[in-house]
């Protein structure tokens, strides 16, 4: 991941490929959009369980995911998204992953998140948002996870539920997050109010939260890919941020994407191991 950030403004058209811009929903529209992008996701899941493991319907497949959700502490989404895009278990196995290796979760140094809470998905997440915060000097801040190829707000603090609701999935748009996600390095926007690639509804939901700057850092796996997002908002324009402070946030980008792919490949693979226990044996 590169430690040079340009300014947004200058490099927008770039990040148009990406194919995302926040929002294509204007503003009062953002709760239906919400509520179908979830239920979508939701609903794909359920289908492929009701046909693979012949449960009795749509609310059957519901309870399964809810249930394992809880079991395993993961979000129903996350979960659902697992169902959907992890390769299916062979005719009749008895196991989803059999001979999977197991690993510890690994380190988090500078994070505070000791003991069980190593595991547990919105402890990390909350713990890199308050590095970022910590790092950028701002109380503005949001994390976001790549899933079915949009990214989904999963934490936040300091954002107003406008935001909040406006960017709670990011999908064919163009803003800080998306082309940090397109080119895998830190973005900077150093002022919301003139960068150029932002539509009137997203420059707007930024701007009525008391956001002028931005910075957003991917959180990648060993091999490039973006797992994750954190942003950093600022009441004032940003002038960018000094080398210290790209090379903490390289190092925090890197460990934490590291820890979701951890995640991913241990806690969620459990969790769809433990639902085709629970399908095959109750057929």
């Amino acid at each position: 991941m590169s430690h040079e950030c340009q300014d947004a403004a200058s490099t927008g058209r770039g990040a148009r490929r990406f194919g995302m811009t926040v929002g294509n929903a204007p503003r009062g529209g953002a709760e239906q959009r919400n509520r179908q992008l979830a239920h979508a996701g939701v609903a794909r899941a359920q289908e492929i369980l009701v046909s693979r493991y012949r449960l009795a319907g749509p609310q059957a497949s519901f309870e399964l995911l809810r249930q394992t959700s809880q079991r395993f502490n993961i979000k129903l989404h996350t979960l659902a998204d697992a169902v959907t895009h992890v390769p299916p278990p062979g005719p009749g196995a008895a196991q989803w992953f059999p001979r999977r290796a197991r690993y510890s979760p690994p380190p988090l140094p500078g994070l505070g998140v000791e003991g069980a809470e190593r595991r547990h998905h919105g402890a990390v997440l909350r713990a890199a948002m308050r590095r970022m915060l910590h790092v950028t000097d701002t109380g503005m801040g949001n994390v976001q996870l790549a899933e079915n190829g949009l990214l989904r707000l999963e934490n936040h603090t300091g954002l107003n539920q406008e935001f909040t609701d406006f960017f709670a999935f990011v999908q064919d748009s163009t803003t800080a997050c998306a082309q940090a996600a397109q080119e895998r390095r830190q973005v900077t926007v150093k002022d919301v109010a003139v960068a150029d690639i932002f539509d009137d509804d997203s420059r707007h939901a930024i701007l009525q939260a008391g956001a002028r700057g931005v910075h957003s850092l991917p959180l990648t796996s060993p091999s490039g890919a973006v797992l994750g997002m954190v942003s950093c908002h600022h009441e004032r324009p940003l002038p960018g941020l000094t080398q210290a402070q790209l090379t903490a946030l390289d190092t925090l980008g890197t460990q934490v994407g590291r820890w979701l792919l951890w995640h991913r490949h241990t806690v969620v693979l459990d969790a769809l191991e433990h639902l085709h226990t629970v399908s095959t044996t109750d057929r």
